[in-house]
């Protein structure tokens, strides 16, 4: 053996071991866990007139084609189904409850959340509570919210402003016959029940007969959602619109969407079991009805490359000059071939350096 072919022996370069996150990973696929599993001891030198290359003394027991693909990296963290937050629905005044709705019952714009004395508390859309009088004279945000309420409604005549006018109120009369409920044209604080959409009733609070005080019932959004508390060291994989992929308890699948990223982070524990997460919401679509609330595994997309080319990632080597490489098969010869690494995903890893198509020895 020659000189140069000595000093370009085989040595050996141990891999640091990747530290494994307190978060429950169970399809991680990030880059340096997949190659400290996958990549050989042996780190090549290729010495010589440092043409990159170094001649292989045998061909390789396995290989694989260098192929054009898309890499997607994703995680999987646990969450929960559910209807999102719940908020209380209370009354205020006299009269005895005479009404209420079924749980699980969904209300929307018009329709009635509960009955005192027999008159109807309906449901209107808005952001503002509703704090005071609304009668002719008046004006403000909250009469506006009251008018376009009043439109959606089908009631017409006014103009949708800030002014409660006598056109107005002419049209709270209308809408409150077709309610059943005394025509005074005017409507009070409890006379109403405001929320920014429809409601879906999580629980009952009180029974019919019961006087109508404190919080009638509990409700949430009408549309199923997952709850995932992600450790914030993961919040960088995260955004709104980001995609996901929801298992649910039955093994079947259905795809998600993130909605919201919090930005207040929770520590829960304390000492070295504390963690620190944000509070991440998914929507989802196609859910069978038989699940209101479950836990679930959530599969995070976080990030994918298209038209990439890729190999195994058992087919990398380490070399002793640094970064990585791979054994090229030729024919009945085989030579290496350093490579720069780019994203890692479902075993396989991101590469350039080779040709699309090259056969590449993958060791057992």
């Amino acid at each position: 053996m020659t000189k140069v072919h000595e000093e370009d022996r085989l040595r050996t370069r141990a891999l640091p071991p990747r530290r494994r996150h307190p978060l429950r990973v169970a399809a991680w696929t990030g880059g340096a866990a997949l190659l400290a599993a996958a990549v050989a001891a042996a780190a090549i030198g290729f010495g010589g007139k440092g043409t990159g290359t170094a001649a292989a003394a045998r061909t390789p027991p396995a290989t694989a084609k260098v192929t054009r693909t898309t890499l997607t990296e994703t995680k999987t963290v646990d969450g929960t189904l559910g209807y999102g937050d719940t908020r209380t629905v209370s009354a205020s005044g006299q009269g005895v409850i005479t009404w209420l709705p079924a749980e699980g019952a969904v209300i929307t714009r018009g329709h009635t959340v509960y009955s005192v004395d027999a008159d109807r508390r309906p449901l209107l859309y808005g952001t503002m509570p509703l704090y005071r009088t609304l009668q002719d004279g008046v004006s403000g945000k909250d009469v506006e919210e009251l008018e376009r309420n009043l439109a959606k409604l089908g009631y017409t005549g006014f103009t949708v402003d800030e002014e409660f006018t006598s056109a107005t109120a002419q049209a709270v009369k209308d809408w409150q016959d077709d309610l059943g409920v005394e025509q005074t044209g005017q409507v009070r604080p409890g006379d109403v029940v405001i929320a920014s959409g429809p409601l879906r009733v999580a629980s009952l609070k009180h029974a019919r007969g019961d006087q109508a005080t404190g919080p009638v019932l509990t409700a949430t959004g009408p549309t199923r959602q997952v709850l995932v508390n992600l450790d914030v060291v993961d919040e960088h994989l995260v955004k709104r619109g980001t995609k996901a992929t929801v298992e649910l308890p039955d093994g079947t699948t259905v795809k998600g969407r993130i909605t919201s990223v919090g930005k207040v982070a929770t520590q829960t524990g304390n000492g070295d079991d504390a963690t620190t997460t944000i509070e991440v919401k998914v929507s989802v679509s196609g859910l069978k009805k038989g699940f209101d609330a479950a836990p679930v595994d959530v599969t995070i997309v976080s990030e994918q490359r298209r038209n990439v080319l890729s190999v195994p990632v058992g087919a990398l080597v380490a070399l002793a000059e640094g970064g990585y490489g791979v054994q090229v098969v030729q024919g009945s010869t085989t030579r290496y071939a350093a490579v720069k690494t780019g994203m890692f995903a479902d075993g396989q890893v991101e590469v350039t350096g080779v040709d699309e198509g090259a056969t590449v020895a993958v060791p057992k």
